[in-house]
């Protein structure tokens, strides 16, 4: 479990993609991860893309979480999905983030922070997610190719 001091660091920290700037976004029923790095290199993160469709299918419905050490979930957005009630019992509508907080790890929800600008268009979603996970590479998300 991280404390919350190590989880706000790593949240603030700058990170670089260790793949090319291409990001082919999925289409509906698949995922993605993409890696990245500290850029002093010492931290590794993981960036996941989740369209699985689970039991009620919506196309638009989308999970992308920031993970460190391969399980700690730093930062999750939620897409169009069920809302979500919070440990004090308040319900946060969906779409919303959920932000790590010590010895609750991702189960606070809240609303969407301003850098969120429009999130019915999940590729410019994805662009402004890493962004706000401070994300310093210029990407290009290309469009996931519509269902046959």
């Amino acid at each position: 479990m991280l404390t919350q001091e190590k989880a706000d660091a790593l949240m603030a920290m700058v990170k670089a993609l260790t793949a090319g700037r291409r990001i082919d976004f999925p289409v509906p029923g698949s995922d993605l991860r993409l890696e990245a790095k500290s850029e002093d290199g010492r931290e590794v993160f993981a960036f996941d893309v989740n369209r699985k469709l689970g039991k009620r299918i919506r196309i638009s419905k989308c999970t992308m979480q920031e993970r460190y050490a391969g399980v700690e979930i730093l930062l999750r957005l939620d897409i169009d999905g069920p809302p979500h009630d919070n440990p004090d019992g308040q319900t946060i509508p969906c779409p919303h983030l959920h932000i790590y907080k010590e010895g609750e790890a991702d189960k606070w929800a809240y609303p969407l922070p301003p850098e969120v600008t429009d999130p019915t268009n999940l590729e410019r979603t994805l662009l402004e997610f890493l962004k706000y996970c401070k994300v310093k590479d210029d990407v290009e998300v290309m469009p996931s190719l519509p269902l046959c």
